[in-house]
């Protein structure tokens, strides 16, 4: 796994929510690198109704991931 990634495994469903927008927020960096690409394009997706839609099911996968490697919190209390 990378260094800014050792674990899946988060105390928390909130803290697995948070980590799964990061795994999607790092995706996007990884796929464009150049910050000044990333802002240029921020305002064509911003109030794009699909390209929102579509972020909201990246982050809901990468969250059904970081839950099932904590076993959906079934002992957190």
């Amino acid at each position: 796994m990378p260094d800014w990634l050792p674990t899946l495994i988060t105390k928390t469903p909130a803290e697995g929510y948070d980590l799964a927008v990061k795994l999607a927020r790092v995706a996007i960096k990884l796929t464009q690198p150049d910050a000044a690409v990333r802002d240029r394009l921020r305002p064509e997706y911003a109030e794009d109704v699909a390209a929102l839609i579509a972020v909201s099911q990246v982050v809901a996968t990468h969250f059904a991931t970081v839950a099932a490697a904590n076993d959906y919190w079934r002992d957190a209390t």
